[in-house]
C-alpha cells in the first residue's frame, strides 16, 4: 500500500526511516486473569513494513487511504517525540490478511511508529509503543519482546514471558472475518468468567514451556485456551484441527480469539508441518490458505534511517 510520490507535501525530504513489525497467528491464549482481560501473544515471521519520509511543514500526514490507523500512529509518534511540526509521507507493505485475527492493524501501527523513530534517530520504548497503540485501538502485544502477557485494551499488564523455543506454526485461514474494534466493544466477561481457571492454567503452562524450552507445554496451554474460548467465539473447524494435530504430532492448537484463523503448533520439525499442511486441505472444510511459518518473539526489528540534513533544524 503506497501513498505515492505525488504527495501534495511541498517541503523537501529531510529524513527517511523504515520500521517493521511481526504479525501473529491469533493468540496462544486469551481470557480473564484476576479480572483483567489479557492475551498471550503468538508472533510469527510474517512482517508489515512501513517507510516514512519527513519534511518541514505544518504537521500533515499522507498515508494510503485504507490505512488511517498507521497515519494516526505517525502523527501520535511525532507529537510524542516533540516533532509535531513535521510533515510525513507513509508507505506500507503488509502481507497479513485483514479481519482474520493476525494483528494486521497493530502491525501497521507498530511498523509506522518504528519508521518515525528511525527517521528521527530516536527510540520508542516497548511501553511507549504499547501506550501509543492503545490510544488508537485495542492492540496485540507484538511490540513487546518474546511472548507477552498483555492487557490488549488498557495496557495494565505488559509482561514478556521470554523468547519461545524453536517452533513452527501451520497457520490455517478460513473464510469470513471479524471486526476487531466491534468485537472488543462488546463486554464478554460474563461468558469468560467461568473459564478463568482454565485460562490461568493455560498461562501457567505456556510460561513453564517458555522457561523450560518445552514446545509441548506451550501447545497444551494454547489448546486449553482455544477449547475454552469456544463459548465466546466458536470455531467450527476446531474439532477437525485438533484431530489433525493429534495425528500429525503437533504440540497443540491455538486460535485467533477475536478472528478466524487457527494454528497448529509444532516443534521444529519441517516434515511434520508439511504433512499436516497437505492433510489440512483434505480434512478441514472451508480452508482458504495454509501457511508454514515460525513462532518468533515480538518486538520490532531495528529500523533503518536515511537522513538528508537534520530533521531537527
Amino acid at each position: 500500500m503506497r501513498a505515492g510520490r505525488d504527495t501534495g507535501l511541498s517541503g523537501s525530504v529531510v529524513a527517511r526511516g523504515t520500521g517493521a513489525s511481526p504479525g501473529t497467528c491469533g493468540e496462544l491464549a486469551q481470557g480473564l486473569l484476576d479480572g483483567n482481560l489479557v492475551m498471550v501473544t503468538c508472533p510469527i515471521d510474517l512482517f508489515a513494513t512501513a517507510t516514512v519520509e519527513l519534511s518541514h511543514g505544518i504537521g500533515r500526514v499522507l498515508a494510503p487511504p485504507n490505512s488511517p490507523k498507521a497515519a494516526r500512529a505517525v502523527r501520535l509518534s511525532l507529537t510524542h517525540m516533540g516533532r509535531g511540526d513535521l510533515d510525513a509521507c507513509v508507505d506500507l507493505e503488509n502481507p497479513l490478511p485483514r479481519g482474520k485475527g493476525m494483528a494486521s492493524s497493530t502491525a501497521d501501527v507498530v511498523a509506522a511508529m518504528g519508521a518515525v523513530a528511525a527517521a528521527l534517530d530516536a527510540r520508542l520504548s516497548d511501553r511507549e509503543q504499547a501506550d501509543l497503540s492503545l490510544g488508537i485501538e485495542p492492540s496485540d502485544g507484538i511490540m513487546i519482546p518474546g511472548l507477552a502477557l498483555f492487557d490488549h485494551r488498557r495496557g495494565l499488564i505488559a509482561e514478556s514471558l521470554g523468547h519461545p523455543p524453536n517452533m513452527r506454526v501451520l497457520v490455517l485461514e478460513f473464510a469470513g472475518s471479524v471486526h476487531t474494534q466491534a468485537f472488543n466493544a462488546v463486554d464478554r466477561t460474563a461468558a469468560m468468567r467461568p473459564q478463568a481457571a482454565r485460562f490461568r492454567e493455560a498461562v501457567d503452562l505456556i510460561r513453564a514451556g517458555v522457561e523450560g524450552c518445552e514446545p509441548r507445554l506451550i501447545g497444551r496451554g494454547a489448546t486449553l485456551s482455544a477449547v475454552a474460548h469456544q463459548v465466546v467465539l466458536p470455531k467450527p473447524q476446531l474439532p477437525a484441527a485438533l484431530a489433525l494435530g493429534r495425528d500429525s504430532g503437533a504440540s497443540g492448537v491455538n486460535a485467533a480469539h477475536s478472528g478466524t484463523v487457527l494454528g497448529l503448533l509444532f516443534p521444529d520439525d519441517a516434515e511434520r508441518v508439511s504433512w499436516a499442511r497437505l492433510q489440512a486441505w483434505k480434512r478441514i472444510p472451508h480452508l482458504v490458505s495454509a501457511r508454514e511459518r515460525r513462532l518468533i518473539g515480538g518486538g520490532a526489528p531495528n529500523g533503518e534511517a536515511d537522513r538528508h540534513g537534520a530533521a531537527g533544524t
